[in-house]
């Protein structure tokens, strides 16, 4: 789907065809002499509304250097070391720096794989595997098992044996995923104000809107969210968690946060992008010790899995990580169901390197641009990006109540579910690939002619969008 995106939404509507210590609680896998591999965290897409607003440029966050005292001449000023007088200027001393937390991506000692048959989980358990967890998957009819190595081997030398325990067999690490939760900051646009970025891309006012609905329910993959926050009370919203009852709760900033956007009750201080819109919220994360919200691999797989067999017509993933195989595998069966997906494109920066399930073909990946369509400072570019929408100063609810301002390309990715989800419902008949293409065709093309790794085809116009 990615290489005939073209998106913007100008007639969408209308067109009649056309080893680390963050180790979440709960899990205390086997004690390895493995080597970890450490990274930054991979971040999925929000950073909390941060010290951006709409004009966030397209460039990286701006540097400073700080300069050192210098003496003038060879007189001594004090401080420093009374001999410097005798060479001249004196010495720099560079200060000392903590450093840097690092993070593992993966959760340590562990594998999950799909397609290993009971004979091969019997074997690899004969070869000191331990078999932590099971379930069964509808979409790739076979089993997703999450397996702890024996003590003393290495992650690739157990990948390589689990993955040829069984024909077809796919081997991963449980690799994590993660929102990106920055600090809250005032933004210019002061409160309720920030409601009318949507405008800039001519999304329907609530009255204009009664003639546009969604076609089924929505699937949104996403931290805890609060159900009780005014703007979702009412709303057909069912939310399903996937850790064990004793592992903590994930923070529901985020999750309530994208919900809302999507679905939010008109005449609440955070009114969403749809009408009466279903909404299916799975909770695949888990608070960690260092009170980080993460999604493992084992979870996010069983997440996209339970919303396919809910029969959803699009799911919205406001997160990222690194490759994993099966991943990769299950994003591809969610497509050949005709299952429209869509993901936030991340924000490490214009240079870093792809982040997934966006950087997956199969997805719609999603950038953030400002009301004036610039690109926010933060956003990830690169050849898979599929479309830009607004992901600054994104007026969206609270944890708790009200609503305030969200920059990030999470809040940019519902943009695109939202018309995606009218389009399904006004053309029935259109595959997810031609959804795609029509979003696509229909983008404003803001940056170099055709797709470009800026804003990929376009910014979603909504002007057309729930016209009857």
């Amino acid at each position: 789907m990615k290489r005939l995106l073209r998106l913007t939404a100008a007639s969408l509507c209308g067109l009649a065809v056309a080893n680390g210590d963050l180790v979440p609680s709960g899990i205390t896998g086997a004690a390895t002499t493995n080597s970890f591999a450490f990274i930054t965290p991979a971040h999925a897409d929000d950073d909390g509304g941060g010290d951006d607003d709409d004009g966030g440029g397209s460039g990286g966050g701006s540097s400073s250097s700080r300069s050192s005292d210098r003496g003038s001449g060879g007189a001594w000023r004090g401080g420093g070391n009374l001999f410097d007088l005798f060479r001249g200027t004196p010495e720099k001393r560079a200060a000392r720096r903590p450093a840097p937390v690092r993070k593992p991506i993966h959760v340590p000692g562990e594998l999950i794989a799909l397609g290993l048959d009971e004979a091969a989980i019997q074997r690899l358990g004969e070869r000191g595997f331990t078999a932590r967890a099971r379930q069964s998957l509808g979409l790739s009819g076979s089993e997703i098992v999450k397996l702890s190595i024996p003590s003393g081997m290495t992650l690739e030398a157990a990948r390589q044996e689990v993955a040829s325990a069984s024909p077809g067999a796919v081997a991963d690490l449980n690799h994590y995923f993660e929102p990106n939760e920055g600090a809250t900051q005032p933004t210019p646009c002061g409160e309720g104000r920030c409601a009318l970025v949507r405008t800039a891309i001519g999304w329907p006012e609530p009255d204009a809107a009664k003639a546009c609905a969604a076609a089924g329910p929505i699937g949104l993959i996403d931290t805890a969210i609060n159900p009780d926050h005014p703007a979702l009370q009412g709303v057909d919203l069912e939310i399903v968690r996937l850790a064990a009852d004793e592992v903590p709760e994930s923070g529901r900033q985020h999750g309530t946060a994208v919900a809302a956007l999507l679905a939010g009750r008109q005449d609440s201080r955070a009114p969403g992008l749809l009408r009466n819109a279903r909404l299916i919220a799975v909770d695949a994360f888990q608070k960690t010790k260092r009170d980080a919200d993460v999604a493992e691999t084992y979870d996010l797989v069983r997440a996209i899995d339970l919303l396919a067999a809910r029969g959803v017509t699009v799911i919205n993933m406001s997160l990222s990580g690194p490759h994993n195989q099966l991943l990769e595998k299950t994003v591809g069966l969610v497509a050949e169901r005709n299952i429209l997906q869509v993901a936030a494109a991340g924000n490490d920066g214009p240079r870093a390197k792809p982040v997934y399930p966006a950087a997956y073909p199969e997805l719609i990946a999603v950038t953030a641009v400002d009301r004036n369509f610039r690109p926010y400072r933060r956003a990830a570019q690169g050849e898979h990006i599929d479309v830009a929408a607004l992901g600054t100063g994104v007026w969206t609810a609270a944890s708790i109540d009200g609503g305030r301002p969200r920059t990030g390309t999470s809040f940019a990715a519902p943009f695109v579910t939202a018309a995606v989800a009218i389009l399904r419902a006004s053309n029935p008949s259109l595959s997810a690939e031609e959804i795609g293409k029509l979003v696509a065709q229909t983008a404003d093309d803001v940056g170099a002619p055709g797709k470009d790794p800026v804003f990929g085809w376009g910014v979603l116009n909504a002007r057309e969008l729930c016209r009857s």
